[in-house]
Formats: structure tokens, C-alpha cells, sequence
């Protein structure tokens, strides 16, 4: 079944007031002129959207009124998706926002002069997730190849640059509490004393002590377990004060155990759907099928004295993957989250970028099936390639030479840096990879949050794929406007 866009009459958008003085707003204001002129008068956004309005009726039969209406959700998931990462907001933030900026109205199809309903928290929350990763992926590569061949239909005098390659590794934190064991107990407590509150509230009780009082024995012990350190006998205090909090948790296990068992059975009798107890279910069985190992891992280092392997260790009930990563950076010895492969071209555009959901191997092993994913992606390799040391390897060095692109790797013997410090080529790259850091922290600070609150990896995941089509649609912006302000300087020098 072919699928077109189907025209409709655009509704008439109030004028946005011409406002001057302001540097900050009027260059926001151009960057989202920009990015709309990326998406619209380039054809990505059509395209996009034409490919989504077929993959979606496949398997249906689906009215002009729903094509229409799946085409107009689809179009402002788009565009709120990219608005929202370009302001750092969260969804009920952005939510907030958006009904009070005609700016961010405007650029998100919602502008009308009479009145209009704005996309709430939970409407901006399912936008998020209205497209897999991979689709949004191939989107980000759709822009980036349309500026490499076709730098006009972006609006840009010379085209993206593809030659150079700069990568670079970092952690992606999850957004988790640092991994005591005593703190995950703790956690725990808090999740499913607060499931309980919320299944007594609906008119289902069994016989125990409020909520509340075990919520609040649990941070007086654990209160105590972090003062129990300054004491001479600390070890012996706190095997003591740990053997209270694993009775204590025992108690909270059993008591949750017992009222999702009761909430399992009387559901018809609180005022909530299915689906809606099935949420607060999976939300006590979550912590209940972590909880046993949670409380044999703390025995075994705290009362045992016996190390936990990396591998086998429970950092977070919430996001049981996340991982243990040694970078040896400072003031981050240790690190808890994901590793992130980030690779950027000379103007600042990502080209590559992959999140692993297992530990990841080491850097020397990343570099070629990079090169090789962007060459699948964009049709053609870059020309040099530059890293720091830790992605030096004979094997990589092999593999550069096999495919025809430079090596710009830096050394790990110091003999052999001092010999490449002879090219000048070389010295010029590894001098621009120091950038890589920036753009790294650019992306993480600025698009993704510190730390980012996507639950999950696959959230984490397509997350950070919305992240990259963001900045690359404002690096792109940025481009455009550098254009416009040299080209101004050299008409007023004339």
C-alpha cells in the first residue's frame, strides 16, 4: 500500500513580536529558523514522515482521517523531540514551557490563533519513545548525508566535511545512587513500602505498622552504618547494624510478598484498570526478584568480608544495566553507567555514535567497526583518523592502512610519539582531537542531562540517538549563521 502525505489547510499563526536588544533570544530564535529550514525545505522531514505513514498502515486499513492524525502526532513528536533536547528540558519542564512560547509554538506546529490544546507531560513522554532507535538513526544519517552531497538543500555554502574522523569514549552515567550495599536495601524498603501505601489507599489491608515507620527505621540504620565508620570497632558495629537492616528487610519482603498477592487477587475492588495494577505488580515484583541476591551480595562483603566480581554485582534495582567502569579519570576513579562511543567530523558533526549495553571492550577494539559502521552508513569513509593512546593498537594500525586512511592514532611508546611528532599533519590532527573532550561534555551536559533520567538501556539508547540528531541540527544551524556573519563582515569591509 503506497502512502502519501495528505495535504490539509495549515492553520494562520499569530505574528511572533520582533524583539531587539536581546542577543540570547534573537540568536535561539535564528537557531530554531535554522533547524525548521533543515527539516521542512530540505525534504527530510517529508521523507521522514512518509516513511513512517508506511511502515505504520502496513497490516491496517487506515482511514484518510487517521493517516491525517497520525501524520500531525508524527510531525510534532518530531519537532517537540528536538525542541525539548535543544532546551535540556524534561518532559513535564518542557510541557510548562511550550504553552507559554509562541517561539517554541511556532516551530512545533502548534501555533493558531484561536485556541489549541498543548501536548501534556504524558503526551511529550510517548512521543519520546513514537519511533525505535534505528529509525531515528537512519534520520541522522539522511541529514548528514544530504549536507555531504547536498549542502544547498540545508541551506549551507560549502558542504559537510567528511574527511577527518575524531573519536572518543566516555561513561554515560546511569542515574542511580552510589552502589553501597546498604543503600540498595534501603532502596528497596522505599519502593515497596511505597507500593503498599498506594495498594492501602485503594481499601486493600492486612495487618502491619504503618508504612511510613519502616521507611523510617531503615535511614536510621543506614544513618548509622555511615557513622559506625569513625568508631574504633567499626567493622564489628557494622555487622551489627547490618544484621538489623537484613531482619528488617526481611520483615519488608515478606509484607510486600503478602500484598501483591492481595492486590493480585481483590484488583476489581480498588478503583484502578488492570493495566493500572499490572504497573504497581511489576513494580513490586521488579525489587522482589533482585532482592535476594541484593541482600546475599551485602552479607557476603559486609559480614563475610568477601569481594563482590564486578560482573556478578548489583549496582541498581531500577538499572540492572548498568556497569562497573574503571577510566582512572580524576575525581571519577570509578564510574557507573554505559560506555559511549562518540565520533565527530573537523566541523563538529557526529557521524558516529553507539551506546553498549554490556561492558564494553576496550578502545583498541572500537575504532575499526566504527570507520566500518560509518562507511555503511554514509557510503564512503573518512580520509585520516585520530584518537588518544588508548586506541593504539598494531591491529588498528593494520586495519587504517588496509582501508586507505591516514593514521592519526596517538602513540603509546614514547619513542614512537616523538617520531610522529615530525608530520606535520599528524601534530595538526592530534592538536584538533583535544576538541573531541569538549564535544563530548557538549553532548552530555547539553542535550542529554547530567545525569540522564532515561530509564532502562533501550531508553538510555534511543535517548542518546535523539540527542545526536539535536546537536547536529544545531551545529548545522551554527554553521549557517557563521556563513551569515562573515558574509556581512565582508560586505561592510567592501
Amino acid at each position: 500500500m503506497n502512502v502519501n502525505l495528505i495535504p490539509f489547510q495549515p492553520v494562520l499563526p499569530p505574528v511572533v513580536s520582533t524583539l531587539e536588544g536581546n542577543v540570547d533570544y534573537r540568536t535561539f530564535r535564528d537557531q530554531l529558523d535554522y533547524i525548521d529550514q533543515q527539516l521542512s525545505t530540505s525534504g527530510l522531514e517529508n521523507q521522514f514522515l512518509e516513511a513512517d505513514l508506511q511502515k505504520w498502515s502496513q497490516n491496517r486499513n487506515p482511514t484518510p482521517k487517521e493517516l491525517q492524525q497520525r501524520e500531525l502526532h508524527s510531525r510534532r513528536a518530531l519537532r517537540c523531540n528536538i525542541a525539548r533536547m535543544l532546551l535540556n528540558e524534561d518532559f513535564r519542564g518542557f510541557a510548562t514551557r511550550l504553552p507559554d512560547s509562541l517561539l517554541l509554538q511556532r516551530f512545533c506546529g502548534l501555533s493558531t490563533l484561536g485556541p489549541f490544546k498543548a501536548p501534556a507531560k504524558s503526551t511529550l513522554q510517548r512521543y519520546a519513545f513514537w519511533w525505535p532507535e534505528a529509525t531515528v538513526r537512519q534520520l541522522v544519517y539522511d541529514l548528514i548525508q544530504t549536507g555531504a552531497q547536498h549542502p544547498e538543500k540545508l541551506h549551507l555554502e560549502a558542504p559537510l566535511d567528511l574527511n577527518l574522523y575524531f573519536v572518543d569514549t566516555t561513561c554515560l552515567a546511569a542515574n542511580i545512587h552510589y552502589p553501597v550495599d546498604w543503600v540498595l536495601l534501603r532502596d528497596a524498603t522505599g519502593t515497596l513500602m511505597s507500593a503498599i501505601k498506594l495498594i492501602r489507599q485503594q481499601g486493600l489491608k492486612q495487618r502491619m505498622e504503618p508504612p511510613e515507620q519502616f521507611i523510617t527505621r531503615m535511614n536510621l540504620l543506614c544513618l548509622a552504618m555511615t557513622h559506625a565508620r569513625a568508631k574504633s570497632d567499626s567493622q564489628r558495629q557494622r555487622k551489627i547494624i547490618f544484621r538489623k537492616i537484613d531482619r528488617l528487610i526481611g520483615t519488608v519482603r515478606g509484607h510486600a510478598r503478602r500484598y501483591r498477592e492481595l492486590l493480585d487477587r481483590n484488583w476489581q475492588q480498588t478503583q484502578w484498570t488492570r493495566a493500572q495494577t499490572e504497573q504497581v505488580l511489576r513494580r513490586i515484583d521488579q525489587v522482589l526478584g533482585l532482592l535476594p541476591k541484593a541482600r546475599q551480595q551485602a552479607r557476603q562483603r559486609i559480614i563475610s568480608g568477601i569481594l563482590v566480581d564486578s560482573k556478578e554485582k548489583i549496582l541498581s534495582l531500577y538499572e540492572p544495566e548498568a556497569r562497573v567502569i574503571v577510566r582512572h579519570k580524576a575525581g571519577a576513579e570509578v564510574e557507573f553507567g554505559n560506555t559511549l562511543l562518540i565520533g565527530e567530523n573537523q566541523q563538529g558533526v557526529i557521524l558516529d555514535w553507539k551506546l553498549f549495553e554490556e561492558s564494553a571492550p576496550a578502545d583498541a577494539r572500537l575504532l575499526l567497526p566504527s570507520l566500518d559502521r560509518i562507511k555503511s552508513a554514509l557510503g564512503e569513509a573518512p580520509k585520516a583518523a585520530a584518537t588518544d593512546r588508548a586506541f593504539d593498537s598494531e591491529s588498528n594500525r593494520n586495519g587504517l592502512a588496509k582501508r586507505g586512511i591516514y593514521d592519526g592514532l596517538c602513540p603509546r611508546e614514547p619513542k614512537r610519539l616523538k617520531q610522529r611528532n615530525g608530520s606535520w599533519k599528524f601534530r595538526s590532527l592530534q592538536k584538533r582531537r583535544g576538541q573531541t573532550e569538549g564535544r563530548i561534555a557538549i553532548l552530555k551536559n547539553n542535550f542529554l542531562g547530567d545525569p540522564l533520567r532515561s530509564k532502562r538501556f533501550a531508553g538510555r539508547d534511543l535517548a542518546v540517538t535523539w540527542a545526536v540528531l539535536t546537536h547536529n541540527l544545531w551545529v548545522i544551524a551554527k554553521l549557517r549563521q557563521k556563513e551569515i556573519a562573515q558574509a556581512k563582515t565582508k560586505a561592510e569591509a567592501a
